[in-house]
């Protein structure tokens, strides 16, 4: 049983399309890579970008950390 890989999600993200899954504007993800807040990026030469993996884990930390996740 394969995959089918035009319906999983990229493994790389841009900042442009981690925003649209955040649902924040770039600029935000952005200000949070300056401050060290944000998900986990990195530069591949001149770009941003963004493992899907990290982004899922950090979402899940953060509503770990607002305390919505139950048990």
């Amino acid at each position: 049983m394969s995959d089918n890989p035009a319906s999983r999600e990229p493994e790389l993200l841009t900042i442009t399309e981690a925003a649209e899954l955040l649902r924040a504007p770039v600029a935000t993800l952005r200000y949070w890579r300056h401050l060290g807040t944000g998900p986990r990026s990195f530069r591949l030469g001149r770009r941003v970008l963004y493992r899907a993996d990290d982004l899922h884990s950090w979402i899940d930390a953060q509503r770990r950390r607002a305390g919505t996740v139950r048990p």
